[in-house]
């Protein structure tokens, strides 16, 4: 696993049983669970107090305190690794920023205006096509950067309608 702290300092980390090794040198630790967010570890013999502040396992983000003092945590195991040497990390995923009419009809109403904030999945604008209306979603969460279009205009399919910023 790769481990950096603070996006400064990056460590190789391994854990097999028992056993852990940090850029392939092995690392003895005694630590001492006392209660799901603080650890008392003792390295070297020195004592250290750890509290977890924030944990996000989606991420593989912490934030830690060791002794008073705060670290960012970022990890990325053997899986992460491999989805960035094929490029598909979340970092590479190319964000959505316009919309396009998906049919051609007639616009009924514009449910958001220019610099709102919008959420993924919410309502953008409703289209009439062939007497049915139809809800334009938003495929992502950001700003509305432009609207190029209004109540009762007309549009074609793949006329843009809405730019991100």
């Amino acid at each position: 696993m790769k481990v950096s702290v603070n996006g400064h300092y990056n460590f190789d980390v391994e854990i097999n049983n028992d056993l852990m090794s940090v850029n392939g040198v092995e690392v003895v630790v005694d630590a001492k669970p006392l209660s799901d967010t603080h650890t008392h570890v003792i390295y070297n013999n020195k004592s250290y107090n750890i509290e977890l502040v924030h944990e996000n396992k989606a991420d593989k983000t912490s934030i830690i305190k060791v002794n008073g003092t705060t670290y960012t945590i970022d990890m990325e195991d053997q899986y992460d690794q491999l989805l960035k040497q094929m490029g598909m990390d979340s970092g590479q995923v190319s964000k959505v920023s316009e919309i396009k009419a998906p049919m051609p009809g007639l616009v009924l109403s514009v449910l958001v205006t220019e610099g709102q904030e919008v959420s993924k999945g919410e309502s953008l604008i409703v289209l009439e096509a062939m007497k049915m209306e139809n809800v334009i979603k938003s495929p992502t969460s950001g700003i509305i950067k432009r609207i190029l279009i209004s109540k009762a205009d007309k549009v074609e399919k793949n006329e843009l309608l809405i730019q991100f910023q």
